[in-house]
């Protein structure tokens, strides 16, 4: 069967959500009923607990916990449908209205609730122990632990309300203009007028001189918007320091790293053991790839570009579909059943458009709604991956919802676990089913191998550059030459010499919204492969055994930290040698390539 090439005018045969599990419509009766709702009980919630946590018994805690997660399953359920349909259109004025209106009336609601965390974190530990002999309370001590990470960083009731919402005009009003600003930018490429994702998408296009138009065209585009993008970035970096100074932060990630439920040493163990093989990850393998494209050096924009011998064929989306359920069913049909649910009930949004949100995510909801996968879906290898990806989180969101709302939301660094397991059983189907054809084997090794310094490489030398901006901000403001200046020093180091970077690379940090969004978020992308890679060996090595161990794993959701998790498979992320083996795994499969 003839493959049709997949673009915008062909869109419709992408899937498209039905968010009606969540509400029909922006003006849906059940919306307005469950904001009216809602903002009585929090009131109501207020006036009966304020002032009396401390004094209540373990049962009665319990049952004030159990009216809390309702209010705050309400509360996700409206606001996580407000971030989906602006999502879908961020330059439509009446979605971008409506998800400031959400946003606005649910930070106010919450505002009722602030004082509950608050005053359970000034619960003695004695006092809390003793209250934990009730059954009904100790099911909540996951919950518990981890908000009392936070209490030494805890302020006052007044401070912390004018934090919250404050928030409104501040951190998400210029996270607001950051998205609506990249949504909103269009790059002419061989006379065709494309968005972010699809500009993007050309520097992986087969021919060199569309790769190199299309960089040119990207440079040119945010070189015009670089002041504001600049902007943004000074401002979202002194507000953190800000907040992190009265909090009492020691280093611009420590929270981060607290609201990752992961120490300190652990962070600095990924960090340290990465940078420090970029020589044996990185620049050995862009040399290699430099050598097969007879070139000295690879110019910036032919980093992603298909290797010589790939046809760059379109994957149409039934067969993506196909392959990635396939890949699923083999190693747990739990998984596949799960993840085949997403299909059938339109949880995915895949197709390309104006004004949707670029790169790709898996939002949870709430429990008693279900996760719904963004895409921008284009038919590359690398889109049938990401597809792997983003259905390996919506898996574990599904499995770990039974834990309830307060409980079901994992740390980033466990999360991307799920997700780039998801990547790595695809890529071992793939390649299975192309054992005979060593053309094709090395193909397909050398795009996981990128996409692998992609996720590890380039992710940390991400989180070296915003570790750098932060702090050079807390000194002054950095003009948009000297956050350039940060920005080539770190990719030169990360890349190696085989990269040929140019004055028009400087600006390629502007888009990158993990930086805007959530600060200190991309080491858990590395953190995610890393602990994949090691998982695998242990997979490769306990057979079917493993399959059953990982479920659990993904069914924990919160309730247990990394340290934990990892005991049933002999893990020890803490230990520097257990992130050089899944580096390991790396290197291994470059020297596959290198004796090719």
């Amino acid at each position: 069967m003839e493959r049709s090439k997949i673009t915008n005018s062909t869109s419709n045969v992408l899937p498209v959500w039905n968010l009606n599990s969540l509400y029909s419509s922006m003006d849906s009766p059940e919306l307005k009923k469950d904001l009216e709702k809602v903002a009585e009980k929090s009131v109501a919630f207020e006036t009966r607990y304020k002032t009396k946590v401390s004094q209540l018994t373990g049962l009665q805690l319990a049952h004030s916990i159990v009216e809390y997660e309702k209010i705050e399953e309400i509360l996700g359920r409206i606001m996580s449908f407000a971030q989906l349909i602006y999502s879908g259109d961020m330059l439509d004025n009446d979605t971008g209205n409506f998800h400031q209106s959400m946003h606005e009336e649910v930070t106010r609601i919450s505002s009722h609730l602030l004082f509950f965390n608050l005053e359970l974190n000034i619960i003695s530990d004695a006092d809390l122990k003793e209250k934990l002999k009730s059954p009904e309370l100790n099911h909540y001590y996951p919950w518990l632990r981890d908000l009392r990470v936070f209490q030494p960083h805890q302020l006052d009731d007044q401070l912390e309300k004018l934090f919250l919402e404050k928030n409104i005009s501040g951190r998400a009003a210029w996270t607001r203009l950051f998205d609506e600003k990249i949504a909103e930018l269009s790059f002419s490429i061989d006379g065709v007028e494309s968005n972010m994702a699809e500009a993007l998408d050309k520097l992986s296009n087969k021919n060199a001189k569309t790769r190199k138009i299309a960089a040119k065209e990207i440079s040119s585009v945010l070189k015009k918007h670089v002041r504001l993008f600049s902007l943004i970035t000074n401002t979202l970096s002194k507000d953190k320091a800000i907040e992190d100074n009265w909090r009492g932060y020691e280093k611009p990630i420590s929270a981060r790293n607290r609201v990752n439920q992961v120490e300190d040493n652990v962070v600095n163990a990924l960090v340290e053991t990465v940078s420090s093989n970029y020589q044996s990850l990185s620049h050995r393998y862009y040399a290699l790839k430099a050598e097969w494209m007879g070139v000295e050096h690879l110019n910036y924009w032919d980093r992603n570009a298909p290797l010589p011998g790939n046809d760059d064929t379109t994957i149409e989306w039934s067969e993506a579909k196909e392959i990635v359920l396939e890949a699923y069913e083999s190693f747990s049909p739990t998984m596949a059943s799960i993840g085949k649910e997403f299909f059938d009930k339109n949880w995915i949004d895949a197709p390309t458009r104006p004004g949707k949100a670029s790169g790709a995510f898996s939002h949870p909801t709430v429990p008693s709604s279900n996760p719904f996968i963004l895409l921008n879906y284009q038919g590359k290898l690398r889109d049938v991956m990401t597809l792997a990806h983003e259905l390996g989180h919506g898996v574990h969101q599904v499995l770990a919802a039974r834990q309830g709302c307060l409980m079901a939301d994992t740390p980033l660094t466990l999360a991307e676990t799920a997700s780039v397991f998801g990547e790595m059983l695809t890529f071992q189907s793939l390649l299975e089913r192309h054992k005979g054809d060593s053309r094709k084997r090395k193909l397909m090794i050398a795009s996981k191998v990128e996409d692998m310094l992609n996720t590890v490489v380039r992710q940390i030398a991400f989180h070296e550059f915003e570790t750098s901006i932060h702090d050079k901000r807390r000194s002054g403001e950095l003009s948009p030459e000297e956050i350039g200046d940060i920005w080539m020093s770190i990719q030169e180091k990360s890349l190696g010499p085989a990269i040929k970077l140019n004055d028009d690379y400087r600006v390629f940090w502007t888009y990158i919204p993990h930086f805007i969004h959530s600060p200190f978020y991309v080491y858990a992308y590395a953190f995610g492969d890393c602990l994949v890679n090691s998982l695998y060996a242990v997979f490769r090595d306990e057979g079917s055994d493993f399959a059953e161990k990982y479920i659990d794993m993904l069914k924990a959701g919160g309730t247990m930290r990394h340290q934990e998790l990892l005991i049933p498979f002999k893990l020890d992320a803490s230990d520097p040698a257990f992130w050089k083996k899944g580096l390991l795994l790396i290197e291994d499969l470059i020297n596959e390539l290198a004796d090719d």
